[in-house]
């Protein structure tokens, strides 16, 4: 297990890599300059503005700039925000809270969804399937910011159930995690569903009905287990995009989290920090890719035996 194990840890170092370099050379071709932000309103002199750049080291080379980040980055140093003169850690970490609650909440939500609607629909009428299908895709295609301006539009102003903004209590997480879980639900819904139809053709299928057992039972008990492995697989590549789309529902209700810092960040090119959010999605992508891939050990014990 030795060597597989080494692989993933460097293919992960390759991704963290690579994430860290398209989001440094991105922020540097983007328009706009930090020392104007920084100026803003106030004295504007030359002398100001080489003063800003030597403060900051924006006067160096590009290359030196990117080799110094990296190596920087290497030692657990993401520098300090160029706007609120704070370390990048601190910024990060009195913010980073809040969006882990929400991810977690719609990760346990996407995966209710998902399994509950595959276990509900898999084979059963042709006209139920397509009807569930039909509407996972229509969730699935629509903008996070669309289901949530909807979800609030019902439950919080309609029917006033739930808080419009903010993080006062649990309940005002509750829509903002369920609009990230429903087109994440919908998606590993269709991959489960496929997979437990599949599976329900085995032949250990068969024998396990000719013995009398139930179709839930089977459902649970084995199919599911089958139907799992393509799920997540796909579930490993979904964390990317949840991570993304926390930033835009966070902005629709209002919530504190990485969203408020990362929109604030990118407007006034605070390049440290943006880098530090890039590179923290990154990292819990690396780090759920690789528990994915462990996770195969226990859905498919032949994966052990291999």
């Amino acid at each position: 297990m030795l060597k597989p194990i080494l692989r993933r840890l460097g293919s992960g170092a390759v991704v963290l890599w690579a994430a860290a370099s398209a989001a440094y050379l991105a922020l540097r071709l983007a328009p706009g300059d930090t020392v104007d932000t920084l100026v803003g309103d106030g004295p504007d002199t030359p002398q100001i503005r080489a003063q800003i750049a030597r403060d900051l080291g924006l006067d160096r080379p590009a290359v030196v700039q990117y080799v110094d980040y990296l190596w920087r980055l290497l030692h657990g140093d993401f520098g300090r925000s160029y706007v609120l003169q704070r370390p990048v850690v601190d910024i990060i970490g009195s913010q980073v809270w809040p969006t882990v609650k929400l991810t977690l909440l719609a990760t346990a939500f996407s995966a209710v969804i998902a399994v509950g609607l595959a276990i509900v629909t898999a084979g059963r009428a042709r006209w139920l399937r397509g009807l569930v299908s039909g509407i996972e895709l229509s969730i699935v295609s629509a903008p996070g910011f669309l289901i949530g301006i909807l979800l609030l539009s019902v439950f919080s102003f309609q029917l006033g159930w739930f808080p419009v903004s903010g993080d006062r209590d649990a309940s005002a997480l509750v829509l903002p995690a369920v609009a990230l879980a429903l087109p994440i639900g919908g998606l590993l819904s269709q991959v489960i569903r496929e997979g437990l139809e599949r599976a329900l053709d085995e032949p250990f299928a068969v024998t396990a009905r000719a013995r009398g057992l139930t179709r839930s039972a089977l459902l649970w008990r084995h199919a599911l287990r089958h139907a799992l492995l393509p799920a997540v697989t796909l579930a490993g590549t979904l964390i990317g995009f949840l991570l993304s789309a926390a930033v835009i529902v966070e902005r629709v209700f209002g919530r504190p989290g990485l969203g408020e810092v990362a929109t604030e960040a990118v407007n006034n090119k605070d390049i440290p920090v943006v880098l530090a959010v890039v590179m923290l999605a990154a990292a819990i992508y690396v780090v759920l890719s690789t528990l994915a891939d462990l996770a195969y050990l226990l859905i498919d014990p032949r994966l052990r035996k291999g």
